[in-house]
């Protein structure tokens, strides 16, 4: 059986979760449930990120210890993705002891294979990012991520060797050309190394919440040297040998472009470092902006999840997230925009073939659903789809997967305003184009289920079927010829009402 790995990153608990981090959890959500359909083994992290100065800010802000700040905000990130029916097998938290031990086992396989030395630093540092930054990479003295002022630090810290390992960075890069997508990110990583690497600070002393240096207890580690390390604690590195060798050579991880050098450079040394194998594949997603600009704290410009799905509900919300914003660049948050997919693609092309075929089954047929046709037009049709959505799948772009299946719905859409059924004597004739468009909606349902797994449920339900497509395989189940006719087909209220653009949103 296939094996697939997906991690997102972890995520900073020093604020709540807003639509930025919701993105990227759904993009990753979906490509996980598409690899279940498939019979894949999968395995999907997510966690929060809970050491470090940023994080020990926040709670002193907030009147609390770093323990508690921790435990309060991971707690919402578990229910905001519980909201959101995310499928995730394990959630991380880098406070657990577990983690801390894994941390340990692979920083001091490192260390006693003479990649880290101690050496004093002092430059500019950025709380939010949590780095460290040359100084020719500050824009106008800030942050280039942030855009706020940086911090001047100097301490004694110890050092991770990353100058030793361009070559051998390069090399991995020049063999896999799959390591880094899309092909963008991956120049900017190869012109990173290729810019000259420096031996990087992987420890404070200034401050003690984070995991201790087992050879230096004065020490702990800097916070992207423990975060990266989530990756290989969930699949048990350093406890559980056969379960590591098991996951790691199917991992894949989905990132922002914010934390490209930091996953596409330092990590897969860490690894090399440390004798395991880099990652598999790292794919780099842009930032989901709103008026042009990062979502952050600092700017008050977040759009919380939880805010949408009480408007047009979880699965509108990732299909919308899905649809509008494609893998890879830059994408620009608009509320009209949701709600103008929302009312093109859900309420009037899915909604409304829905509505539509229940209404003239039960007209026609007595609300019982005629089986498709052998051979038909949409027949061709949903086997173009389901190629076209399995490429677009396998290749991290549920954008396109999803504009393919709902080709296939405006083509059924097109094909029953062509034959208006509705307007004919029951019959062969009438009942052949009912039973293929029963036939499109229960393969539709297969399709897009990754993206809106309680709609494409209640849509099998609806026209009589027992299963959940969430139980399917593809491709065996989404062959034509699949809906056995004499079901009864049930007329319930819309799956998507239409919606009205509130005013106050602007």
């Amino acid at each position: 059986m296939p094996r697939f790995y997906l991690t997102t990153p972890i995520y900073y608990v020093n604020d709540i979760p807003h639509l930025g981090h919701a993105y990227t959890m759904v993009n990753a959500d979906a490509i996980s449930r598409w690899h279940r359909l498939l019979g894949d083994d999968v395995l999907f992290l997510t966690g929060t990120d809970e050491h470090g100065l940023k994080v020990a800010r926040a709670a002193e802000q907030n009147g609390m210890t770093p323990q508690e700040w921790t435990d309060r905000t991971s707690r919402r990130f578990v229910e905001a993705w519980e909201q959101l029916e995310m499928s995730n097998d394990r959630f991380i938290r880098t406070t657990d002891p577990r983690h801390h031990s894994a941390v340990a086992e692979l920083l001091s396989r490192i260390h006693d294979n003479g990649y880290i030395h101690l050496d004093s630093y002092r430059g500019p540092y950025c709380v939010g990012c949590e780095a460290y930054y040359g100084p020719d990479e500050l824009v106008d003295g800030c942050c280039p991520v942030h855009g706020v002022p940086v911090d001047e630090v100097e301490e004694e810290n110890y050092f991770f060797a990353l100058s030793r390992f361009g070559d051998r960075l390069l090399e991995w890069y020049e063999t896999n050309p799959n390591a880094v997508m899309p092909e963008s990110k991956r120049n900017e990583a190869i012109g990173f190394i290729r810019g000259g690497l420096k031996d990087i600070s992987i420890t404070r002393t200034s401050i003690d919440w984070g995991v201790k240096v087992p050879w230096d207890p004065a020490h702990v580690f800097y916070v992207w040297y423990d975060a990266l390390v989530n990756y290989v604690t969930a699949i048990g590195f350093g406890s559980d040998d056969s379960n590591f060798a098991h996951w790691w050579p199917a991992v894949h991880h989905l990132i922002g472009k914010d934390i490209l050098r930091f996953h596409c450079v330092w990590w897969p040394a860490m690894c090399m470092a440390a004798g395991i194998d880099p990652p598999k594949s790292i794919f780099v997603h842009g930032w989901l902006l709103v008026g042009g600009e990062k979502m952050a704290k600092s700017k008050l410009n977040q759009v919380h999840p939880a805010e949408l799905v009480s408007e047009i509900g979880v699965d509108a919300l990732r299909y919308h997230l899905l649809r509008d914003t494609p893998l890879g660049p830059d994408g620009d948050f608009s509320y009209e925009g949701m709600i103008a997919r929302y009312n093109s693609d859900l309420a009037n092309n899915l909604g409304n073939l829905a509505s539509r075929v229940a209404a003239v089954v039960a007209g026609k047929c007595g609300g019982i659903g005629p089986a498709p046709r052998r051979e038909s037009r949409l027949a061709l049709e949903a086997e173009v789809a389901c190629d076209a959505a399995q490429r677009a799948w396998e290749s991290f772009a549920p954008h396109e997967a999803l504009e393919a299946t709902w080709k296939l719905l405006r083509e059924t859409n097109a094909e029953l305003e062509t034959s208006e059924p509705w307007k004919k004597e029951p019959g062969a004739e009438v009942n052949g184009v009912l039973g293929d468009a029963l036939e499109v909606l229960r393969i539709v349902g297969l399709l897009a289920s990754p993206a809106m797994p309680s709609t494409c449920t209640e849509l099998w339900r609806r026209i009589g079927l027992r299963a959940s497509p969430l139980d399917a395989r593809f491709p065996r189940d989404a062959a034509w010829g699949g809906y056995p006719g004499g079901l009864v087909v049930e007329r319930g209220s819309p799956l998507f009402p239409r919606k009205q653009a509130a005013s106050s949103q602007g």
